[in-house]
């Protein structure tokens, strides 16, 4: 049942993840990135400045300041996805896949920037220290002042259901099935003990709601991201020589085919680039509308700052940490190692009316344990690419004394055959990049890849549950939350009773949570035509924006990019009879915003 259930989320990933749809996510991108006049740029150098609080403003409407927002937003983006994911994507991919990876997060920088933009423009502040916001109130909200409040509404209904599938999916139950089997790989403690341990961990969290979790994640955040990237320098260090060469390579695999050795069953240059756009937006979560909802509780008046905040995320996550992993699990050879376990006795093969069967293997140690997964590397008929190799998985069994691998069924036309003379261990997601820092210091992945695995989900689980708390807040109010959360929790248990046992069942799973997110996010920011009218939010009378009098001390200090806009820039912003998208609305107030810090501080 849990194979034809994974069989069924492949063809629904099919779907999904159709070329298209990454063309479109690509283009997005792109188009954002020119219209914003590369606002990247922007991000790296003035919203460092946001997030130390230079600009804050304790007037402003919100819960959390700047950088608790970063946080609670990098918590849910800087997570196993960094461990795990970029090992899955080389491990399906090949090294080619950290190019596509680099890619969106440059481009992601400037979609961020935009969704957040529109978030903050429309976010609901009813309650000024608990505001609401995302991209559901972006269709509501816009398409009520155009007097179609209940096509905003299903737009924005749509989108709450696809973010709850990705909540429980890729940020609750794919961060707890790592740790569980992460765990107990390392330490032998049942997974659904890891299970129990992390849903009470996450309840006593989120029960306390966005500013509880702010604080945490302020906490936890920079913490396990400079113990990570530490012990990164340590084993790079090691490999410091081959660095260049790796960075080479994943560069020519993202153009040509990378060939198959070892664990490495060979590769695509069109599979690096769907393994790589999967796991980064996966990662960074560009295009998924998620982040947005951390950002809208920031304490702050002006949108486009809380954009250029968000612009970081990308950067943080993917360019930095990921690029990390990427250099370590290349670096150290474990993407495509020698086999692990040599098999005294090759297993036979025999033809099924299925297809074909190998006989059972017996191996040789003590180490094994009972239900372990391991790979068997075998060749059979072409696939594309012209590759010929594939992964047959086995289970270890404990029988009369011995282990024993009883493997799986192979379906071809063409007799399968042995690729070599043994098996491999099932390294799936974080548990490769464990192998990684293992194979430079005995024990070091053992215990940094297992303590940074739970800091990681734990925070991505806790900001997850925030999300998924917005979407319920957006479709039944307030009451049923207490009820959601509890479910939340108890979903992060169910996770870790061990129904996904490959990387192809992990890429599966995580598959469709992002992408029917990416699929129900990408059109609202494309076609919903609130109009500049959604600027509107940002033309308050003088006095309101600069909070009175006078403006804060820090403000005062530097050049603002928080102050008024020119008569002539409000009067080019007035709603024309042919409304902007709101994409282009965003894109506007960050061009506006820029070109306003950038006289002021040439006067």
């Amino acid at each position: 049942m849990v194979g034809d259930f994974s069989a069924f989320l492949a063809t629904l990933n099919s779907y999904i993840w159709h070329e298209y749809v990454l063309f479109a996510i690509v283009g997005t991108g792109v188009l954002f990135t020119l219209w914003s006049g590369f606002s990247q740029y922007r991000a790296l150098t003035h919203a460092p400045a946001v997030v130390r609080g230079v600009y804050d403003d304790p007037n402003d409407p919100g819960a959390i300041n700047h950088f608790q927002a970063l946080s609670a937003a990098l918590s849910a983006t800087v997570g196993l996805g960094n461990i795990g994911g970029v090992a899955l994507a080389i491990a399906l991919g090949g090294p080619g896949a950290m190019f596509w990876m680099w890619v969106i997060g440059f481009l992601g920088m400037a979609i961020k920037l935009t969704e957040v933009t529109m978030t903050m423009l429309y976010r609901n502040t009813d309650n000024p220290e608990n505001p609401h916001g995302g991209p559901m109130w972006v269709a509501a909200k816009a398409l009520e002042r155009k007097n179609l409040g209940g096509l905003g509404r299903a737009i924005g209904v749509v989108f709450c259901v696809m973010l709850l599938v990705s909540t429980t999916t890729g940020g609750n139950m794919f961060q707890a099935w790592n740790v569980g089997e992460l765990t107990e790989e390392y330490f032998g403690v049942p997974s659904w003990i890891c299970g129990i341990v992390l849903a009470i961990a996450v309840g006593s969290v989120i029960i306390g709601g966005i500013k509880r979790i702010g604080k945490v994640t302020a906490t936890l955040v920079p913490f396990m991201c400079a113990l990570y990237l530490l012990a990164g320098i340590y084993v790079l260090s090691v490999h410091v020589t081959e660095i260049p060469a790796m960075l080479m390579l994943i560069v020519k695999s993202a153009f040509v085919p990378t060939e198959a050795t070892g664990a490495f069953i060979g590769g695509t240059a069109g599979a690096a680039f769907v393994f790589g756009m999967k796991r980064a937006i996966f990662s960074n979560e560009a295009g998924q509308g998620s982040s947005p909802m951390a950002h809208a509780a920031a304490k702050t008046d002006e949108p486009v700052r809380e954009g250029l905040v968000a612009g970081l995320e990308p950067f943080i996550d993917t360019i930095v940490v990921c690029t990390f992993t990427a250099l370590i699990i290349l670096s150290t050879g474990v993407w495509n190692r020698a086999p692990d376990d040599t098999l005294a006795v090759l297993p036979a093969v025999n033809a099924t009316v299925a297809g074909w069967q190998f006989e059972e293997s017996r191996v040789d140690g003590d180490d094994w344990r009972d239900g372990e997964r391991v790979v068997l590397v075998i060749a059979a008929h072409e696939r594309d690419g012209g590759f010929d190799r594939y992964r047959l998985q086995g289970t270890v069994a404990y029988r009369d004394g011995a282990y024993v691998v009883n493997w799986d069924p192979f379906v071809s036309d063409v007799e399968p055959r042995i690729v070599g003379e043994g098996l491999y261990r099932s390294y799936v997601g974080a548990e490769l990049t464990a192998k990684a820092f293992d194979s430079v210091t005995p024990g070091l992945g053992k215990w940094l890849i297992t303590i940074s695995a739970w800091m990681f989900a734990i925070s991505t689980i806790i900001s997850w549950a925030y999300y998924g708390e917005q979407g319920v807040v957006f479709l039944a109010g307030e009451k049923p939350v207490l009820a959601y959360k509890v479910v939340y929790c108890v979903l992060v248990f169910v996770a870790t009773l061990g129904f996904i046992e490959s990387a192809a069942d992990l890429d599966n799973f995580t598959g469709v949570g992002t992408g029917v997110l990416v699929c129900a996010n990408i059109p609202i920011c494309w076609f919903l035509l609130p109009g500049d009218a959604g600027l509107q939010g940002l033309h308050r009378a003088p006095q309101d924006r600069t909070h009175g009098a006078r403006p804060p001390a820090a403000v005062a200090r530097r050049p603002s990019f928080g102050s008024r806009y020119t008569e002539v820039e409000i009067t080019l912003l007035r709603p024309q009879a042919n409304s902007s998208p709101s994409w282009l609305a965003a894109l506007r107030a960050a061009a506006l915003y820029f070109r306003r810090g950038t006289r002021r501080a040439a006067a």
